[in-house]
């Protein structure tokens, strides 16, 4: 279920055919129904990069609280497992380093991005009321930066920006002087992580990261010289309230659900670049 505000129908075209998947064009926020019963819901729903909280900000609250409410409601209804997809921006600008999940967090609630920050932050309160009110079996997953094929080009977080500049030669843009961090998980260890959770008896948040911490600058020459790309590094000015460093502890992850990451940026970032180059060579030749 997805109003594809950020999404693509092509993302999902190889299984639309299949008896076992619908796909229904919705939007979260508002009243849903579902026929029959339900196993589980998985609430991803959320335009999630750092392009879309000024244009999107309203929606973005409005996913947080109404939608949480909406799939909690429909979880209550069905008697489903619910898991609330949440993020590592929950900690904001953090004070502590790594990031455990009992740090409450360095938020700024008006900034420009607060409205993803406290929106998640408000969805994981409200998940964790239905839980105690509504004894609903829920799960909150904070995820830490992920990336992999099919993002979008402009999506406007740092790896897409990054390979879209390099293979067209442009220059890759690094805000500040590159040396905040992040720590970037390939998307096949997120959905096996997730799987785990859904399986294990884990009520309260737990981080699925990669703990590979790289400087955004470190990150940018990795993907230049991985496309073979003769772009530079140029600086533009430093976002407000952009986090100076994001580092997951995945002690819980380890210890509860036996998970941690096996694709490594070296790995991941060159099928993410094959990906991209795949893409950008089809839309050429059907221009």
């Amino acid at each position: 279920m997805d109003n594809l505000l950020t999404g693509r129908i092509e993302n999902i075209a190889a299984h639309l055919g299949n008896p076992k998947f619908r796909f229904v064009n919705y939007d979260v926020t508002e009243y849903m129904h579902v026929d029959g019963e339900l196993d589980f819901i998985l609430h991803f729903a959320s335009p999630a990069s750092p392009a879309d909280f000024e244009h999107l900000g309203i929606r973005i609250l409005k996913v947080g609280a109404l939608g949480t409410h909406k799939t909690l409601g429909l979880a209550r209804a069905k008697g489903a497992k619910f898991l609330l997809a949440s993020t590592s921006e929950t900690y904001g600008d953090p004070l502590v380093h790594p990031q455990t999940e009992e740090y409450w967090g360095n938020v700024n609630p008006i900034g420009i991005r607060g409205v993803y920050d406290e929106a998640k932050r408000f969805a994981e309160s409200m998940t964790m009321a239905y839980h105690r009110l509504h004894d609903i079996d829920t799960r909150i997953v904070r995820i830490f930066n992920t990336y992999g094929p099919r993002m979008r080009g402009n999506d406007g977080r740092a790896i897409p920006n990054f390979i879209t500049q390099a293979l067209a030669g442009d220059d890759v843009t690094v805000y500040g002087d590159g040396s905040q961090t992040r720590s970037i998980g390939y998307v096949t260890d997120l959905v096996e992580g997730i799987t785990r959770l859904m399986a294990a008896d884990v009520n309260t948040p737990v981080n699925i990261g990669n703990p590979s911490e790289l400087t955004m600058r470190a990150l940018a020459q990795k993907i230049i010289d991985f496309t073979g790309s003769s772009s530079r590094i140029v600086s533009r000015p430093l976002p407000q309230d952009d986090p100076k460093a994001r580092l997951p502890d995945i002690t819980k992850a380890r210890t509860l659900l036996g998970w941690e990451p096996t694709i490594g940026p070296e790995e991941g970032l060159e099928r993410t670049i094959e990906w991209f180059r795949n893409e950008s060579d089809s839309e050429g030749a059907g221009s």
